[in-house]
């Protein structure tokens, strides 16, 4: 069984907003002549890394909801500038909507065990809402 981790998306508002933010990065990446990899830097390598990297995802709490997962392709160390060793999270610029579930403030990211991690969404959930209307609802216990 494999495990997955949570993290905050900070300063995005959307899914859709995650996505352009991406989007860009990738291009810029591509127009220096880089290999265009979707990564994200922590402070900390994961212990448990090896299982998540056996079908795990990074599942993003934007605004306060769960809402988007992407899949974990690997995680690699490396020395910062500044002397500290960090973490660079891969991800596939895949991004596979979830059921929206709340999630309060923290710092750094979280283990989430597949039993935790909110389900995909699916086509026999209908058309999402409109994301404020869908947040109220959910900051209400309706969703």
């Amino acid at each position: 069984m494999s495990l997955h981790m949570i993290k905050l998306c900070v300063g995005v508002e959307s899914i859709e907003d995650l996505q352009t933010h991406v989007a860009l990065r990738l291009e810029t990446q591509r127009r220096a002549g880089q290999r265009p990899e979707q990564t994200h830097v922590t402070r900390v390598m994961p212990k448990r890394a090896a299982e998540m990297l056996e079908g795990g995802s990074l599942y993003w709490v934007i605004k306060g909801q769960v809402q988007v997962r992407q899949p974990l392709l690997r995680f690699d160390a490396f020395t910062s500038e500044d002397g500290i060793e960090r973490c660079r999270i891969v991800l596939a610029p895949e991004f596979i909507a979830t059921r929206w579930q709340p999630r309060r403030a923290f710092q750094g990211w979280r283990y989430l065990t597949v039993e935790d991690a909110p389900p995909d969404r699916s086509a026999a959930d209908g058309e999402p809402l409109p994301p404020q209307l869908e947040r109220e609802l959910a900051e209400l216990g309706l969703l």
